[in-house]
């Protein structure tokens, strides 16, 4: 069975508890691991200006920026960052747990990914995609 590395615990502590439940019940499934959670100024602003730009706010416009973090960074393991279809794989995963999840878990929060914002399904017609990114959006 799959489990997180220290640095991948270290980062999902900083979470709140909802993407922390998930993304224990999504290692079980597949190995990955957690690239980043909470994410301070310098972090936050090193990624909106790296390029390719890995983020599209600036500090504190990021899910990532509150404590706890209402986002995670998530990739699979090995590492895949340049493999849509190894994101695509892992994305279902996330979905399927989160579905399973309890309304009491998921504390009245739905799930967003970084590879859909829409949420229409078609990872295609995004104009800045994330992959790696999973965030709580309040219902």
């Amino acid at each position: 069975m799959a489990k997180f590395g220290k640095s991948s615990v270290r980062r999902l502590d900083t979470c709140a508890q909802p993407l922390q439940a998930l993304m224990r019940r999504v290692v079980i499934q597949r190995d990955c691991s957690i690239t980043c959670g909470e994410r301070g100024q310098e972090d936050q602003d090193a990624a909106f200006n790296a390029k390719p730009q890995l983020s599209k706010v600036k500090y504190p416009g990021s899910k990532h920026n509150s404590s706890p973090s209402m986002a995670v960074d998530v990739v699979p393991w090995p590492e895949k960052w340049g493999s849509t279809s190894a994101f695509k794989e892992l994305a279902k995963i996330v979905q399927e747990e989160w579905a399973y999840m309890s309304d009491e878990e998921k504390d009245g929060y739905t799930l967003r990914w970084g590879g859909d914002w829409d949420g229409d399904g078609d990872t295609d017609d995004q104009t800045f995609v994330d992959m790696p990114h999973w965030e709580l959006i309040r219902k």
